[in-house]
């Protein structure tokens, strides 16, 4: 089934696949950007790879392997002539750039940051812009714009350095089983699962060790979907998936290190009505989170079959196994394709962007 019309290009378009970043994601970085180099069409797009390494120094790499590093470049980008530019340290222009794919996962590369960048020398990018990547990436933000949209979310607290509930509150508020998360941490680092005051104490404190918010969550007894969202003013919604566990929760260890941890379905055995409704509600997310490009929805499913939102992930991972492209490719939308349509979208918003009337440009008139 096709939910876009693939774009066609009159020339090869220069792509930069921008990966690594200086988040706890690294290495997860550089396996989403392997699977694209492997998929994406060398008859559309000349790629170039840059990289950023974990003291943000950018690298224009040599080769599509990505450990090459003897033979990388520092480099810097910029704007030149309506254009934007790959320079290397003495201002040597290396390379024209179209569209800025950046698969950078977590701080600094989904969470406005690098978009802000992007932004500022007005290049095409694939992905969520300044705005909903921020909002997406803080979680007590997320849930409290869906709140906002009456979309459900899970029951929550907030504890920072300054104010922290005790466990009783917290124990009063949300049930006995709690759950702890860094309010900005991609790949679920840094959630605990707490059952008792004094483990409850000690993982708030190394929460608060790795960001300034810890949310604090009820435990919820169900099961774990997701859907995949692409688009920009008219998103879709793929088939549903799920995680199955085999652990006690889906930790970092259960997603990239232990293989047994979780299995994935796709498509998620669900009734038809609760499919679509999960589905809908990706869509209204997506939609009040005033995302653009991609989007991985994360849902909750509790036996009564209610529907409630745990996490929106706008750089969602990219490896071949992981289940963004997989949602997608079990509705009729494979790898190659569903890069196409990421760089469609990143250009028309591109356009859409610079057919807007700034003030600064007016009033020079």
């Amino acid at each position: 089934m096709a939910f876009f019309k693939k774009p066609f290009f009159m020339s090869k378009l220069s792509v930069a696949l921008v990966f690594g970043g200086r988040s706890t994601e690294h290495e997860i970085s550089k396996l989403s950007a392997q699977s694209i180099i492997e998929k994406i069409d060398r008859s559309k797009y000349d790629i170039s790879l840059i990289k950023i390494d974990l003291d943000s120094q950018w690298w224009l790499l040599a080769t599509d392997d990505l450990h090459d590093e003897v033979n990388a470049q520092r480099i810097h980008i910029e704007k030149e002539d309506q254009q934007s530019v790959c320079k290397d340290a003495k201002g040597n222009v290396l390379l024209t750039i179209d569209v800025y794919f950046p698969i950078l996962h977590g701080i600094y590369g989904e969470d406005g940051t690098i978009q802000g960048l992007f932004r500022m020398l007005d290049v095409a990018f694939v992905g969520c812009d300044v705005l909903a990547s921020a909002a997406c990436m803080d979680k007590d933000f997320t849930k409290r714009l869906l709140r906002d949209a009456n979309i459900p979310i899970a029951p929550y607290l907030v504890a920072t350095p300054t104010h922290a509930p005790s466990y009783q509150e917290a124990k009063k508020s949300l049930g006995d089983t709690l759950f702890l998360k860094p309010a900005n941490m991609g790949s679920s680092v840094g959630v605990s699962k707490v059952s008792d005051e004094k483990t409850y104490q000690q993982k708030l404190a190394e929460g608060l060790q790795l960001d300034k918010k810890v949310l604090i969550e009820k435990e919820i007894i169900g099961r774990e979907l997701e859907c995949a969202v692409l688009g920009n003013e008219h998103p879709k919604a793929s088939i549903p998936g799920e995680i199955v566990m085999n652990s006690d929760f889906y930790d970092f260890e259960s997603k990239y290190v232990d293989a047994n941890a979780s299995s994935t379905v796709i498509p998620a055995d669900l009734p038809e009505g609760v499919s679509t409704q999960l589905r809908e509600m990706a869509l209204s997310a997506f939609q009040a989170l005033d995302c653009e490009g991609l989007a991985r929805v994360d849902f909750f499913m509790t036996e009564d079959k209610e529907l409630m939102i745990n996490e929106v992930n706008t750089m969602p991972g990219f490896t071949k196994i992981s289940m963004y492209p997989k949602m997608w490719e079990a509705s009729g939308i494979n790898y190659a394709e569903l890069i196409d349509i990421l760089i469609e979208l990143a250009l028309e918003r591109r356009d859409r962007q610079q057919a807007l009337k700034i003030f600064a440009k007016e009033v020079s008139k």
